[in-house]
């Protein structure tokens, strides 16, 4: 009987996120507490890579994380961004955020629908003069520079922020009493055998998002309960209610 649930994410902030739904509707408590968490890496670690933010036109942001961390490097080693400086994002709502530290001028800054970078690429071929910067996590694949290669655009990526495991308190660690745990990166995969090496994991009933994520849990030695994204489900809270609707008893 699950009655206590996991998410290792941070807490939704719409009210009408469908976790909430799920709590209410089968009586289940959620408690949102991510595993990991993002760090920025250093001026001296920044320094190592020698990328000059200056030498650069146009900046590709493919997460908020990216945003937060390059405005951050920048105020750090005291570089003024210059008004021209132009922005791509994978999607609006990351463009956005740049508000957050620049004034948003749409001359400057471009986006994608998907969330995707294929999405952005033939927008970035039309500013082909551009000389691209793509900040990232220390975890990346080479997708993205080897699409830019194939496009003969103009581009470096750097390292500027680090995924890290989110630590548990010796009092979390006590009251570790959930009967499922929720998964959406490797890396939180690691931080449950990092934080509890002698983890066991009995009737707990775990889920993960993603085949990276599915693979790193089995790995792990760990059963896997549910895996999303199928095709039947595509969202966790789907595969989630689904597997709730079939294990609950009345």
């Amino acid at each position: 009987m699950i009655k206590k649930i996991l998410v290792s994410q941070p807490k939704p902030s719409s009210a009408k996120s469908p976790y909430y739904d799920i709590a209410e509707r089968f009586g289940v408590e959620l408690v949102f507490r991510p595993f990991i968490k993002v760090e920025g890496i250093s001026a001296k670690e920044f320094r190592a890579q020698k990328v000059s933010i200056l030498d650069y036109t146009a900046i590709v942001f493919t997460s908020r994380h990216a945003i937060d961390h390059f405005f951050t490097m920048a105020k750090e080693l005291r570089v003024t961004i210059p008004e021209d400086m132009k922005y791509f994002c994978v999607t609006e709502t990351i463009s956005l955020y740049i508000q957050k530290y620049v004034q948003y001028r749409k001359r400057k800054v471009f986006f994608g629908t998907t969330g995707k970078i294929d999405d952005l690429i033939p927008t970035m071929v039309k500013h082909k003069g551009e000389k691209y910067l793509v900040p990232m996590s220390d975890v990346h694949n080479d997708t993205i520079s080897q699409m830019l290669n194939a496009k003969k655009l103009n581009h470096s990526e750097c390292i500027m922020y680090r995924t890290v495991s989110n630590d548990f308190t010796e009092e979390e660690v006590k009251n570790f009493d959930y009967d499922m745990l929720i998964f959406f990166s490797p890396s939180g995969i690691e931080s449950l055998t990092k934080n509890f090496p002698d983890f066991h994991q009995g009737d707990i009933a775990i889920a993960t998002f993603g085949p990276a994520t599915a693979k790193a849990a089995k790995d792990a030695g760990l059963r896997l309960d549910i895996e999303a994204p199928c095709e039947k489900y595509p969202s966790m809270t789907g595969a989630l209610q689904h597997y709730l609707l079939e294990n609950q008893e009345d």
